[in-house]
């Protein structure tokens, strides 16, 4: 018996997969407090039953899903090296000793400007802009507040602190997604981030500079980052030297070092440092690693801020990750990607508009969707084989991705990212929205970019041939 050819999927089944997607989620996380897991897991069983109604075999669309895993199997051993590191780093005093070196550098005359370079430090340092917020954050506001500073200010100055180091920290989860989905490298894609994110930061402190202007000369409380910085030393011996193991990570940056043994090598000067400078047993390195590190100082801000890190406390993002490369390739082996593709392709053009057709998807997908990851995943998906037909190197898409999949998430109330600074920062979205100057200005950087051709890498001749 001759097998069944499948017929082409249409615009209008791969859309209802979209909306189905959509509804499914926005339903799970703002209506029942859910994960986005099981959402993505129904709309994957939804695209394979329209995918078989269209005559794929079920045997093909699960090659393409575990085809579409392979892929991803490189950033989720990087997730869960990343969480070995942070467990580590922190019990070696590593991370507490960048958190209070950024903390001394806190000034009257420049609060707005210091508020957003401290919680910019803190991000490098922890991979999360949520711990940053919700702990070195909140004393940064009361401290604000006691200035006579407009806490919604203050507010936007932590957001964008705290987003530029999710951005552009290897500890961020983030960080390593988008170059996951677009198929570029960690650490080109870091640096290819500089380009747009580096002038973001640089326009954005002008800003909190003038706006500061206003406060300088007025006496400042430093009661709460004293306590911090009190519980910090108390807890750890803090030293210059404990600042090695993240030069020499930049170092590796700079120097191309693969990113699976550089960060292996990362993880064992955590483990060695915790040694030296703590005290710390083989014991108690090997829980750090596994489990993550639980601070009991006493302080809660310091405890809430340190207690994290661990190749365990990544199965929830490696869990995610596995159910939405089941769904992208669902998508993209029936050919519901390519079918999106080609009518956004009518659309987009030129390297320009493609740029900021895929910064308004990820837009888009963050506020109908509700989820920071959803808006890297599904958009890294679509865009991916746009960008390697035009030319285009595989770090500008993952670049597209993080400026505004990443920056955006956190200016969206019923988004998870908005959601938490809500609850952790007292401050609707809405209100710091027009003082989080980074997250503002750096999709309008990228859409310029890609306009002008600025930074735009092209792919070699002989792999645009192939593609």
């Amino acid at each position: 018996m001759e097998n069944k050819i499948p017929r082409k999927i249409t615009f209008g089944e791969a859309f209802f997969v979209i909306v189905f997607l959509v509804a499914a989620l926005m339903s799970t996380l703002m209506l029942f407090g859910g994960d986005p897991h099981m959402p993505i897991l129904a709309t994957t069983i939804v695209a394979a039953l329209v995918a078989i109604r269209a005559g794929f075999k079920w045997s093909d669309i699960e090659e393409g899903i575990v085809e579409t895993i392979k892929m991803s199997m490189q950033a989720i051993l990087i997730l869960m090296i990343i969480g070995c590191i942070i467990g580590t780093w922190i019990l070696a005093g590593i991370v507490p000793t960048m958190i209070y070196y950024g903390l001394k550098i806190l000034s009257p005359g420049i609060f707005l400007v210091a508020t957003c370079l401290i919680c910019s430090i803190v991000s490098l340092a922890t991979g999360s802009s949520w711990t940053t917020a919700g702990t070195v954050g909140i004393a940064l506001l009361g401290v604000g507040g006691g200035l006579g500073i407009p806490l919604p200010i203050v507010a936007g100055a932590i957001i964008s602190g705290a987003y530029f180091g999710d951005k552009m920290s290897p500890l961020s989860d983030t960080t390593n997604l988008a170059p996951a989905m677009a198929g570029a490298n960690l650490f080109d894609h870091i640096k290819h981030m500089i380009y747009t994110t580096g002038p973001s930061l640089l326009i954005a402190l002008v800003l909190y500079g003038v706006i500061g202007l206003r406060y300088a000369g007025k006496e400042l409380d430093v009661v709460g980052i004293n306590a911090l910085l009190d519980t910090l030393g108390d807890q750890f011996t803090i030293s210059p030297l404990l600042l090695i193991p993240p030069i020499l990570v930049i170092a590796m940056v700079i120097l191309k070092v693969p990113a699976i043994p550089g960060l292996i090598g990362g993880t064992l000067l955590g483990g060695l440092f915790a040694a030296l400078f703590q005290g710390a047993g083989m014991s108690a390195i090997i829980e750090a690693a596994h489990f993550g590190y639980v601070a009991e100082t006493g302080v809660e801000a310091v405890d809430e801020l340190l207690t994290r890190g661990g190749l365990h406390s990544m199965m929830w993002t490696i869990s995610l990750i596995l159910l939405a490369m089941s769904f992208g390739g669902t998508m993209e082996k029936t050919g519901m990607l390519n079918a999106i593709a080609e009518k956004i392709l009518t659309f987009a053009r030129s390297t320009g508009s493609l740029v900021t057709a895929t910064i308004l998807t990820c837009i888009f997908t963050n506020l109908t969707t509700g989820d920071q990851y959803l808006s890297i995943v599904v958009p890294g998906r679509m865009y991916k084989n746009i960008f390697a037909e035009k030319g285009l190197h595989p770090k500008n898409l993952s670049r597209c991705l993080e400026d505004s999949g990443t920056l955006t998430s956190p200016l969206v109330p019923w988004n998870t990212c908005g959601a938490f600074m809500q609850g952790a920062l007292g401050i609707h979205p809405f209100a710091y929205l027009p003082y989080a100057f980074l997250n503002l200005i750096n999709p309008f950087i990228s859409i310029f970019y890609g306009f002008t051709g600025i930074t735009m890498e092209r792919l070699p001749e002989a792999e645009v041939q192939e593609n």
